[in-house]
């Protein structure tokens, strides 16, 4: 499969409740994310995957998320792979705050996309 037959969906499509699956790095993380994300940066991904396949258990879509969409794209070729239900966002987080969707920091500070 290459990044062209890729399943994904737009920022402003992801439902309100969905489950998205950050895989940026902490620090990315840190500056701001989407409330109730579950963050598993790529680099511990594959380690992780229990949590994942516990997550989308009874049939649950991943929607997978990065920065701008190339580290989300590889995690969600994996995931389709492991037969799991997964999208990437495209564009990521800069869409995702482009669309004015909300986002959120665990400091309580001002959410930005670093």
């Amino acid at each position: 499969m290459n990044f062209a037959q890729l399943p994904s969906v737009d920022a402003a499509s992801v439902p309100a409740g969905g489950l998205v699956l950050d895989v940026r790095e902490d620090d990315e993380w840190a500056a701001g994310h989407v409330e109730g994300a579950m963050h598993i940066p790529i680099s511990d991904f594959v380690a992780r995957i229990g949590e994942v396949t516990e997550a989308v258990a009874g049939g649950r879509r991943a929607y997978v998320m990065c920065r701008v969409g190339g580290r989300s794209a590889q995690v969600t070729q994996y995931l389709v792979q492991q037969g799991i239900d997964a999208v990437n966002i495209d564009g990521g987080m800069q869409a995702w705050d482009s669309a004015g969707r909300p986002m959120v920091t665990d400091s309580g500070n001002p959410a930005f996309v670093l």
